[in-house]
């Protein structure tokens, strides 16, 4: 191996290790410190930090989402076992999310229809996707949805499955574009990634079904870095 071969393995290697290190140092901090964090949130433009060797930089956006998409995993997890989330990988989620600045700016003024009857609930999923750039409007019924889909057009649809009296209102509202023509991008945020269930999703003409934020992440970032790229 050459010294410029190994200059560029070693500058790689200290990237990769920069994206990985801040957002576990970041959602830390989060976790212990939440009643002052915002304030520091509120200030911040950028901030350096060194890090066992590494140096790296985050962005307000950044530090955002990381921590908005941290919340939402420990919220899961402590739900669904009672125990704090690992957070490790979060850092990945969301390098693989938006792994550099062009996909970055292609979710930036991105508009997405979040169908839910119960919205609080998905919170700090929205917060991380809004720190990237991505506007929100809320619905809580499904023919509210299709009003407000009949007046505007959305880059993406974001539904849950069960609103009463319907335990499959997210595939009514999906079947129901679908079969008008509609082809807007829609992901199912519900209580289940079972392979069945993801299948099923496929079949009604949806990009996937998830309970899991990381994927919910993944799963929309791509679908509108597709749309913009076009």
């Amino acid at each position: 191996m050459t010294s410029d071969q190994l200059t560029q393995l070693m500058s790689a290697v200290t990237n990769l290790l920069a994206v990985l290190i801040w957002p576990g140092l970041i959602l830390f901090l989060i976790l212990r410190f939440r009643a002052s964090i915002s304030d520091f949130i509120g200030n911040l433009g950028e901030v350096n930090f060194k890090a066992a060797g590494v140096e790296a930089t985050a962005r307000r956006r950044q530090v955002e989402a990381a921590v908005a998409l941290g919340a939402a995993v420990t919220k899961q997890s402590q739900q669904s076992t009672g125990q704090i989330a690992d957070l490790s990988d979060v850092a990945g989620a969301l390098n693989d999310a938006v792994p550099n600045a062009r996909a970055q700016r292609r979710l930036e003024g991105s508009h997405v229809l979040w169908v839910d009857d119960r919205p609080d609930n998905n919170r700090y999923e929205r917060q991380a996707l809004e720190a990237l750039g991505v506007r929100f409007t809320l619905s809580i019924s499904t023919e509210d949805a299709l009003e407000r889909l009949h007046r505007q057009k959305f880059d993406l649809i974001i539904s849950d499955m069960g609103r009463p009296p319907d335990q499959h209102a997210g595939y009514t509202l999906l079947d129901t574009l679908r079969g008008a023509g509609d082809r807007t991008p829609f992901v199912i945020y519900a209580g289940s990634r079972d392979p069945e269930h993801v299948k099923e999703a496929r079949e009604h003409g949806a990009l996937g079904c998830t309970n899991s934020a990381q994927e919910l992440i993944l799963l929309v970032t791509r679908a509108l870095g597709a749309a913009a790229g076009h």
